[in-house]
């Protein structure tokens, strides 16, 4: 850590208080505010967007360059050389696995992708038009009840045991909210299977036939999971490492990162792209619908494009971008009026001054829902594969929250209710 220090003066007076100032590996310098409390004063920051609200060595965001690594590697080459479970690995122990640990993950993933029987009695109880994340939220949480003897957080390997069973588990019971919701029965995972084919296959087979998976499908889904693998200290990662300051079991932390997902503000952006492209109506309406975008004072707003952290292209766009090419031309659809609609889009964004000074570009969320649409996945179900893929960042960072000295997430506020008062004697 580094002896600079930053001084904070005060108007009216000559205190000064020397506050630590630390250097990560990579980005900008960082104020150690702790110390402010014994001082009798606390900083103000709606949002958290000023504040590193923990130390961590699982992913690095460069908003401005438009960077996102993995432990250092390069999102573009972790999904131009990588995989999903391969990636799983890296977050979880900071370095890509050997032949043989590798093997060994994926086989350890395999061998715990069934759930209990019993887990098939919980979607029972709920009505077949319930919302997919909603299912998940009380299903994934439940889950501490099947494996209470492992939830002891100090234990490492209980850790791991739930790292590999939530990883595992996550796509079998996603695919059975769709089939709940469709009336069709719910199909076992299958052990010759790849974990994207496996996806596939329990979302898409039934009992009457032998899955018939495309590899260019089941690579654009692999591809998806690991583009949303992790993403730092997003509203639903914070959310995860909050609960798990509490000492709450991996189980639940992960229905609170589910439950935070859920938000059409942090998992639906792709799902409000299909409905921006269901308003828009058709490619005579989009010279409209981009002056409406321009239009300061109109509040219609181009979903996909831009991003909060990126202002730059975002990394992830540009992989998903050729991911999309493919599956269109695998599923022969490049002609289908909604499509066409949105390259027309995604042509006016690369090319008109309005979004390149701006720097509106297409983001991952504008390719991602195009693709899920193509390959017959309902809107509904959209978040819940965002779900399925933002599982190992989770469990990466709460369990690296864990593995250090830690404090209960307790935030402070900016108080401006009533000052204290007197009940009114009757």
């Amino acid at each position: 850590m580094s002896e600079k220090k930053a001084r904070l003066s005060f108007e009216g007076s000559d205190k000064t208080i020397e506050l630590p100032m630390y250097q990560g590996t990579l980005g900008p310098e960082v104020v150690d505010v702790r110390g402010l409390t014994a001082k009798g004063l606390f900083t103000f920051d709606p949002g958290f967007v000023s504040t590193a609200s923990c130390e961590s060595a699982i992913t690095y965001i460069d908003g401005a360059e438009g960077t996102l690594l993995h432990r250092g590697y390069p999102i573009d080459q972790l999904a131009e050389h990588s995989n999903f479970l391969e990636t799983c690995y890296l977050l979880l122990n900071g370095e890509l696995p050997d032949k043989k640990q590798n093997q060994d993950f994926k086989e350890s993933i395999r061998y715990h992708t069934m759930v209990h029987e019993q887990l098939y009695n919980f979607f029972n109880g709920f009505p077949r038009d319930a919302h997919p994340m909603a299912i998940m939220v009380g299903v994934v949480g439940a889950l501490s009840a099947f494996y209470h003897d492992t939830i002891d957080i100090d234990d490492p390997e209980h850790r791991r045991l739930a790292a590999h069973r939530l990883i595992a588990k996550l796509p079998t019971i996603a695919d059975m909210t769709y089939k709940h919701s469709i009336g069709q029965p719910f199909m076992y995972p299958r052990n010759d299977l790849s974990y994207s084919e496996n996806f596939l296959h329990m979302m898409f087979s039934t009992p009457c036939e032998e899955p018939n998976i495309s590899p260019t499908l089941a690579k654009a889904m692999d591809v998806i999971f690991l583009l949303h693998a992790d993403h730092e200290q997003n509203a639903s990662t914070s959310t995860v490492r909050l609960a798990g300051s509490t000492g709450a079991n991996p189980y639940a932390c992960i229905s609170s990162g589910i439950s935070a997902l859920w938000g059409p503000a942090h998992g639906g952006a792709n799902e409000a792209v299909l409905s921006m492209l269901g308003e828009i109506g058709d490619e005579t309406q989009i010279e409209k619908y981009i002056a409406k975008a321009k239009d300061k004072d109109d509040p219609f707003r181009l979903m996909g494009f831009g991003h909060r952290v990126y202002k730059n292209f975002d990394p992830r766009s540009r992989v998903m971008r050729k991911i999309c090419d493919e599956v269109l031309a695998e599923l022969g659809v490049e002609d289908d009026p909604l499509f066409r609609m949105a390259r027309k889009l995604e042509k006016i964004a690369l090319e008109d001054d309005y979004f390149i000074e701006r720097k509106l570009y297409p983001n991952v969320d504008f390719y991602s829902g195009i693709i899920l649409k193509a390959m017959g996945i309902p809107t509904s179900m959209f978040t819940v594969i965002f779900a399925v893929g933002r599982t190992p960042g989770w469990i990466s960072h709460w369990n690296e929250m864990l593995s250090s000295p830690m404090k209960i997430g307790r935030p402070r506020q900016l108080y401006t209710g009533a000052k204290q008062r007197d009940y009114p004697a009757k």
